[in-house]
C-alpha cells in the first residue's frame, strides 16, 4: 500500500486523523493520531448514499480531526476501477462538505488483512489499517 498524496504535502501541525474505508453500503471508520502513528477502530456507519453524511458529520464533530484520510481501492496491478473512482469522489465530497484536508490513501488489501487478524467489524479495522500505513508515512 502507498499514499496516493505526497506526504510532504501534510503539514507538521497536523496531528489528529479520521479515516474511512469506503464502502456503498458500509463505511469503516478510524480515529488516530500522528504522535503514537497508531489508530483505533470507531465502528462502521451503515447507510448509503444520502444518509452517511449526519453519521459522518457527527463522527467529525465528535472527534474534530485535523484532516481526513480516505483508502481508494485499486486492482493488484494498481488500475483503477469503479471502486476507485466512487471513492475518489467521496473524498471530493468529504472535501466540500466539512472544509478540512482530505488524503488519499491506497487501500489494496486492508479489508483482507483485517479479516485476517480476525476482526469483528472487518471495515473499521481496515479503515484502522489505512490510517496506520498514512501515520507511518509520514516524516
Amino acid at each position: 500500500m502507498s499514499v496516493a498524496a505526497p506526504v510532504h504535502d501534510v503539514p507538521a501541525r497536523f496531528g489528529s486523523f479520521l479515516a474511512f474505508d469506503f464502502g456503498l453500503k458500509r463505511t469503516g471508520v478510524a480515529v488516530g493520531n500522528r504522535l503514537t502513528r497508531s489508530a483505533t477502530p470507531q465502528g462502521t456507519i451503515r447507510a448509503e448514499g444520502d444518509a452517511r453524511w449526519a453519521p459522518l458529520a457527527a463522527r467529525i464533530a465528535e472527534w474534530q480531526p485535523d484532516a481526513l484520510v480516505v483508502g481508494v481501492p485499486f486492482h493488484p496491478d494498481g488500475a483503477a476501477h469503479e471502486n476507485t473512482r466512487r471513492a475518489q469522489r467521496f473524498a471530493r465530497q468529504l472535501r466540500a462538505r466539512f472544509g478540512l484536508p482530505v488524503y488519499e490513501v491506497d487501500e489494496r488489501y486492508s479489508t483482507t488483512e483485517a479479516h485476517a487478524a480476525g476482526a469483528r467489524d472487518a471495515d473499521a479495522a481496515a479503515a484502522a489499517i489505512i490510517l496506520e500505513q498514512f501515520l507511518r508515512s509520514l516524516p
